[in-house]
C-alpha cells in the first residue's frame, strides 16, 4: 500500500488481474501529477480485503476476475467506500454485465479500448462528478430503456397513475440517467439533444411530480414505477 499524499491528489485503486493493464495504468499515473495509484488487487478476494483500508477516491474494477466477479467488489465498495467513485474497466460489453454493474453502484463503464491518456482523462471526469461511459455501452443502455418502454403499458391497473403525473418516455429516460449519476451535459450527449432541452425535461419532471430537487424526483418516480 502506498502512503497517501496531499488531499488534492486523486487516490486511485485498481482491481485487475491483467498484469499488462496494471503496469500500463501504473506507468500512466506516474506521469500524472494529480494522481496516485494507492492500491492494486488481482483477485476478488484481494479486492474485498482492500476495502478494509482507508478509502480511495476512484476505484477501477474489472469484471472477470480469477476467483469471481468484480460486481461483488462494486457492491462492497458501495458499502465500505460510499464516497468513492467506481468505474468498470472491462472487455465485457453485454447488456447483462452493464446493467448489473450500474445497479451494483458503478458510476462509469469503459471498455478496454481507450489509450492510457484517455483513461486518465476519464478518471478525472469520474472524480469530478461525471459518468464516463463508452459509446457502445451508452447505446446498450438506451436500447434497454426502449425495450422496457415497449413492455410497459401506458396505465397499470395495479398502480394507476394520475394523468397530471404522467411522464413521457423521453422524460423517463432523462430521469433514469439522472438517477444513475449522469450530468445534464452527459445526458444531452447520450440522447443527442442540447443541454437546454435536457434542463427543460428536468423542469417538466419536477413540475409533474410536484418536487423541487433531484433526490425527491428520483424517489417519487421510483414510488410511481417510472424508473427502477
Amino acid at each position: 500500500m502506498a502512503f497517501f499524499r496531499h488531499s488534492s491528489i486523486i487516490r486511485v485503486a485498481l482491481v485487475e488481474d491483467d498484469v499488462n493493464f496494471q503496469n500500463e495504468l501504473r506507468a500512466a499515473i506516474q506521469t500524472a501529477s494529480d494522481m496516485q495509484l494507492s492500491y492494486v488487487a488481482s483477485t476478488q478476494k484481494q479486492g474485498l480485503a482492500m476495502l478494509q483500508q482507508p478509502a480511495a477516491n476512484v476505484l477501477l474494477v474489472d469484471l472477470g476476475l480469477p476467483d469471481g466477479t468484480g460486481i461483488e467488489v462494486i457492491r462492497a465498495a458501495h458499502m465500505y467506500w460510499p464516497a468513492c467513485n467506481v468505474m468498470v474497466c472491462t472487455t465485457f460489453g453485454d447488456e447483462s454485465h452493464v446493467m448489473r454493474s450500474l445497479e451494483a453502484g458503478a458510476a462509469g463503464y469503459l471498455l478496454k479500448d481507450s489509450s492510457s491518456t484517455e483513461l486518465l482523462m476519464e478518471i478525472r471526469s469520474l472524480h469530478g462528478g461525471g459518468s464516463p461511459i463508452s459509446p457502445l455501452i451508452a447505446r446498450k443502455i438506451l436500447a434497454r430503456f426502449r425495450k422496457d418502454e415497449e413492455k410497459k403499458s401506458p396505465l397499470s391497473e395495479s398502480n394507476p397513475i394520475k394523468p397530471e403525473a404522467q411522464l413521457s418516455a423521453r422524460e423517463q429516460q432523462v430521469l433514469q440517467l439522472t438517477a444513475q449519476g449522469f450530468s445534464a451535459d452527459e445526458i444531452a450527449n447520450t440522447l443527442d439533444v442540447s443541454r437546454h432541452t435536457v434542463l427543460t425535461f428536468i423542469r417538466r419532471i419536477y413540475s409533474k411530480l410536484g418536487v423541487t430537487s433531484k433526490t425527491h424526483a428520483i424517489n417519487a418516480a421510483r414510488e410511481k414505477g417510472f424508473i427502477r
